[in-house]
């Protein structure tokens, strides 16, 4: 079935305008705020899915409302910050009339000062993922750049060692200062493996299941 001539007209002045080399930095900008917020859905919703329901308690109900809450704010603050970094950095390139290092850096530290900046558990999972990566990132950078040796052999080994050492460390003795998702996978793993009444708490369910 072919399409109304008014839709087709539409379509193609919209087409016409998204090809003009004029608009393309704020469009690039807009776009920027769809991926973001399709992204951050993509990623977080089989996330909370999981999660809620291995570690949540509560009705199917409240459940589904937590999944739904927060892939909404994942996504939502993906979209802004994408929006808010790209914006700024075409405004930057205009101002200046030409792109600099820092301008991504500003950008970037005023998206994540005003979006991440909020102490919530989504905003905490994100920032910690993103940490881990940059600390990497700047080490293979120094390397690089010739500020730190290249070394002679993997140092992955004893960062793993360090790593399970001091998180294992922390949960057995420090457990408030992890983060509660971690905590609540941690309690799973090693507390939870504790404990059993028979056969059926042992292998088939985590925890025995309440009489009726």
């Amino acid at each position: 079935m072919a399409a109304p001539p008014q839709l087709r007209a539409l379509l193609l002045a919209v087409n016409a305008l998204l090809r003009k080399r004029r608009y393309h930095a704020a469009l690039a900008v807009l776009k920027g705020f769809r991926n973001g917020a399709v992204y951050g859905a993509k990623i977080r919703a089989p996330h909370a899915l999981v999660m809620t329901f291995l570690f949540r308690n509560g009705s199917l109900r409240e459940k589904l409302q937590a999944i739904l809450q927060a892939t909404y704010t994942h996504s939502r603050n993906l979209a802004c910050f994408v929006f808010t970094y790209k914006g700024l950095c075409a405004l930057q390139s205009h101002a200046q009339g030409k792109t600099y290092q820092v301008h991504s850096f500003l950008a970037a530290f005023i998206g994540g000062l005003l979006v991440f900046g909020d102490n919530n558990n989504i905003n905490s999972q994100i920032n910690m993922y993103l940490l881990s990566r940059v600390l990497f990132a700047l080490c293979r950078l120094g390397v690089e750049k010739g500020y730190i040796p290249a070394p002679r052999w993997d140092p992955f080994p004893v960062f793993a060692a360090i790593t399970w050492g001091l998180v294992l460390w922390l949960f057995e003795y420090h457990q408030p200062t992890l983060q509660p998702s971690l905590q609540s996978s941690m309690t799973y793993l090693y507390k939870d493996s504790n404990v059993w009444h028979d056969i059926s708490d042992f292998l088939v369910y985590n925890k025995r299941r309440p009489s009726k």
